[in-house]
């Protein structure tokens, strides 16, 4: 029953515990060089998104999607469908931070790691979409393609 179980949520508890620490290294990052730092809000999330997303690409790959080429073209396309969508969902990060920071006021540190655990949040839900069904599982397409 339990082996049935971690069988059919593997996947699924693999994603959140990876993007638990891709999570973690966002919003610490981020905290780390609004707060800490003093620099621009808006800088410091595209920085740390851009370090997340290294971190997420890495996981995601090797394990929770168990993606394996054997071309540098089919890994290169991987690797750039993985940033491509990731950008789409960092415009949902950018909007949802203008929103809570600038438009609504949420200035302090506090107010502003509420804002960007929020914005983690919507976003993770739309990685996982992303990477589930457009990214990771057309890895034999690629491959066949690639030969």
């Amino acid at each position: 029953m339990i082996a049935k179980l971690w069988k059919k949520y593997k996947q699924l508890v693999a994603y959140l515990f990876w993007g638990v620490v891709t999570t973690v290294v966002n919003i610490g990052v981020f905290q780390w060089l609004s707060s800490g730092v003093k620099m621009n809000y808006q800088v410091a999330n595209v920085i740390a998104w851009f370090l997340s997303v290294l971190v997420a690409y890495l996981t995601n790959k090797v394990w929770v999607f168990g993606s394996h080429y054997t071309t540098v073209k089919a890994f290169g396309i991987e690797f750039v469908k993985f940033y491509f969508y990731r950008a789409l969902t960092l415009l949902i990060d950018v909007a949802f931070m203008f929103v809570g920071v600038t438009l609504l006021k949420f200035n302090s540190p506090l107010q502003q790691l509420v804002v960007k655990t929020l914005d983690n949040v919507v976003v993770i839900i739309a990685n996982f979409i992303f990477s589930k069904f457009l990214i990771f599982t057309t890895n034999k397409n690629i491959i066949e393609r690639t030969k």
